[in-house]
């Protein structure tokens, strides 16, 4: 009888970058990088890391910062969202006992709600949803730059000694993110009349200009995985532990999705401007979060950086459904072209 058979369930579709970040991690636990060739390798992911900063900045016009600017309230409740409560509600994972979240688990969970808001991922599933396009480049782009400072600050203020903050850290994150980011924006008169007259052939090679963002990106979990390895620390991950810290941050992103969404409503921001902050506010960047835990944490990066990289995979997965499911509410802009994946997976 038609009305006892029921639709089959959705397959859940798997990002092709995770799965090579996955396969990456496997690499570099089945074959981790000898101590001098990890030193080669993070010279090469510290300088593919500067040039993704930099195309960061090229990217943001000065239109769009005076725009962004207006949008004061906008970007101060998606500081609150990414420095504040994230943090708070860190804070508060700290009061479950150690055989469900490990001492350093949590300590990695902790330095994933310090990290900055995604900008890639923010902006795509906000034009899936029809939201504010260029607030979130701009949130995006405000968050990774307080990040620079706030991340370091809070790391040391929520993981004391854990965590390795001096000036001369900070100058090195300043140096791999915000200097090249700076001198994107510096240069965007010249590289924005580039663009514009290779806007078609940048369109057709996008995928390729894609291995910029993914490139640096895998480059520093392998070398931040086989320095794990050769220091011996994954004795102390477990499945079961795996699995809590897993259920942790599901509840942690939608507590997040929650807040961000009905906040800014009750905070009087309309529809478009709430979409924004739904995404900007609940998301976590691991483009940045990787080379800030690389010089923070030393040896003990791998484990530090776990939970953001399960966190960035939930946040891809659960983010595209609900980008879609907005995209079809009856207010705001038509839609305008569906992002494509590989716009989805950094941030």
């Amino acid at each position: 009888m038609r009305w006892l058979r029921f639709p089959r369930p959705a397959r859940p579709r798997f990002d092709p970058f995770v799965l090579t970040l996955l396969g990456t991690v496997a690499l570099a636990v089945l074959l981790p990088a000898s101590a001098g060739t990890a030193d080669v390798l993070g010279g090469a992911s510290t300088g593919a890391v500067a040039l993704l900063f930099f195309l960061y900045g090229a990217r943001l016009s000065t239109r769009e910062v005076v725009d962004g600017l207006r949008h004061w309230r906008l970007h101060t409740t998606v500081l609150a969202a990414t420095f504040l409560v994230f943090p708070l509600l860190g804070l508060a994972a700290g009061a479950l006992p150690p055989h469900v979240l490990t001492p350093e688990l949590y300590g990695g969970l902790l330095f994933l709600c310090v990290v900055p808001s995604t900008l890639q991922s923010s902006i795509a599933f906000t034009a899936l949803a029809r939201g504010n396009v260029s607030a979130a480049i701009c949130a995006g782009s405000f968050s990774s730059i307080a990040g620079i400072l706030l991340t370091p600050l809070l790391a040391l203020l929520l993981l004391g000694g854990r965590a390795d903050f001096s000036p001369d850290s900070l100058l090195r994150i300043a140096v791999r993110l915000l200097l090249p980011f700076i001198a994107g924006q510096l240069l965007r008169r010249w590289i924005g009349g580039f663009l514009a007259r290779h806007r078609a052939f940048l369109a057709r090679h996008r995928a390729a200009l894609g291995l910029v963002d993914r490139g640096s990106i895998l480059l520093v979990v392998y070398t931040a995985f086989s320095q794990g390895m050769n220091a011996g620390v994954w004795h102390q991950v477990t499945p079961a532990g795996l699995g809590a810290l897993l259920g942790i941050e599901t509840v942690l992103l939608t507590v997040m999705l929650s807040l961000t969404w009905y906040g800014s409503r009750r905070l009087g921001f309309v529809r478009a401007d709430r979409v924004t902050i739904l995404f900007a506010g609940s998301n976590k960047s691991l483009a940045a979060g990787l080379p800030m835990a690389a010089v923070l944490f030393g040896p003990d990066t791998s484990l530090a950086v776990l939970p953001l990289m399960l966190f960035h995979q939930l946040q891809l997965t659960v983010c595209a459904v609900i980008a879609r499911r907005r995209s079809r509410d009856p207010s705001g802009k038509a839609p305008g072209k569906e992002p494509s994946r590989a716009e989805t997976i950094t941030g």
